[in-house]
Formats: structure tokens, sequence, C-alpha cells
């Protein structure tokens, strides 16, 4: 299954603007993404998406493969949408955040793994089981519940399920939560068709895009690694893993 990998870039963030081009032990944040991306086994190409003209011209110096898109998208699935159009013979898409320069590779071939395994998915993401009390109750940590066949139920910032009989400082051995790991697998088919959808009720509620398409009738299945993600959203998120010679 040929399968593009897309990495969506923006310069404009409002808790951080600049992020993709921060230095992390002496590689771009953005740059660091790319080439952990590239590690995948099961990626036919890998493609950084901006919209900024100093994010692309940084990609190209180092070399990686770029593409400019259009400054009206409102997500990074939409900005994929874009590149995946360029791409006739490319069966599936691989949406990798660009703010993880620490992302495994082994999670993005769980994803297209997921996708060549089972034909009824629509889309794959992965989940890892919390295990740490404040995950569950932070409105930061996104939570997925899913059925005995992997399927995703729902996806929360509250903690679900609620655990009526447990005093909540017991819930996180009382029960398996689990963490959404925002890394996604779509067929080429079923990205272009989402992207074309409006806002749902329950995306607003809860500003996750992934409601959407569970609203829509698209199966999400759930990977589950036990591999941490570190995302860096702000400078303090940049100072805790500025130590880290991993990559």
């Amino acid at each position: 299954m040929l399968t593009l990998g897309i990495i969506p870039s923006r310069f404009a963030s409002t808790r951080f603007p600049g992020k993709p081009l921060v230095d992390i032990n002496g590689k771009t944040m953005i740059q660091r993404v790319y080439l952990q991306a590239c590690k995948a086994k099961t990626l036919s190409k890998v493609i950084i998406a901006t919209d900024d003209e100093r994010i692309f011209n940084h990609v190209q110096s180092f070399g990686g493969q770029v593409i400019m898109t259009n400054s009206s998208h409102q997500s990074g699935t939409d900005r994929c949408a874009e590149v995946a159009m360029c791409f006739q013979d490319m069966e599936a898409i691989v949406n990798i955040q660009g703010d993880e320069p620490f992302i495994n590779p082994k999670q993005i071939d769980l994803v297209v793994q997921q996708l060549k395994q089972n034909t009824a998915l629509n889309i794959a993401t992965l989940a890892k089981r919390i295990t740490e009390s404040a995950q569950i109750f932070s409105p930061n940590t996104v939570k997925v519940v899913f059925n005995q066949t992997n399927i995703a139920q729902y996806f929360s910032r509250s903690p679900i399920p609620f655990l009526r009989n447990s005093q909540q400082e017991d819930w996180v051995n009382s029960h398996a939560f689990y963490k959404h790991i925002g890394l996604y697998g779509y067929r080429k088919a079923t990205l272009l068709a989402i992207a074309k959808l409006p806002m749902s009720a329950l995306e607003k509620a809860e500003s996750l895009e992934q409601l959407r398409w569970l609203e829509n009738g698209y199966k999400i299945g759930i990977g589950l690694t036990d591999i941490e993600t570190i995302g860096i959203d702000t400078p303090e998120d940049l100072e805790k893993v500025i130590g880290k010679t991993a990559l």
C-alpha cells in the first residue's frame, strides 16, 4: 500500500509562535520530526506541508521535501487533504504532528499496519494507557474509549468513563483509561471526504475534529502503544525536553 506521510507545519501559534524553527540540540523541531518520519518503514514518501516561506525555505535548506499550501486551512487535516490531491498514486495518508520532534517511527508504522490489516477501517490512530491520575482529569489530555474490536466509541477532554462507585484518586488503578495520541492514518478517499465536512456539534463542544468523523459514521481504529509522545505546545514544554539527546 503506497502511503504518504504529511507533516503540516505552520509558523503562527498562539502559545508558541515560530515553534517549527526553534532549535533543539542543533536541529530545528520540524527537521527532527521529518527525520524521524523518514525512518518509518511503511511510508513511501514524506512531505512537509506549510503556508510559510520561512519554513518552506528552511526545509529546502536541509534537503527535505516540502509543498507550499493555502493559508486559509483551519486544520492540519485540511492541509493534508490539499497535498494528498497532488499524489494520485498514494493509497493512504498519515498526518504526522509537526510539534513532536521525538516521535517514534514504530508508531507511524503501527498506524499504517491497521489500515493494511483491516480493510473496513476508514481512519487509524493510537492510544496509550494512562498511568498518572492527573492526566485523567486534565482537559489537555484527550481520552478515548473503544470497543472490543478496537474501534473508537468516543473521544473527550473529560474523564471517560466516569467511575460511579470509585473515589477519583483511585480511578487510575480501578479502570484502564486511555490517552489519545494524535497521529492519524486515512485512506486517501476518506481524507478527501472528511475535509469537506462541516463542523459538527460534538466537535464544537469539545474542540476535537475527530468527533466530526465519528458523527458522520467513519470507523476509527485504535492501535495500542506503550510509547509515550512528547508534544511541544509552549516554550516551557521545550525547556523540559531541551536536554534530550535521543535524536
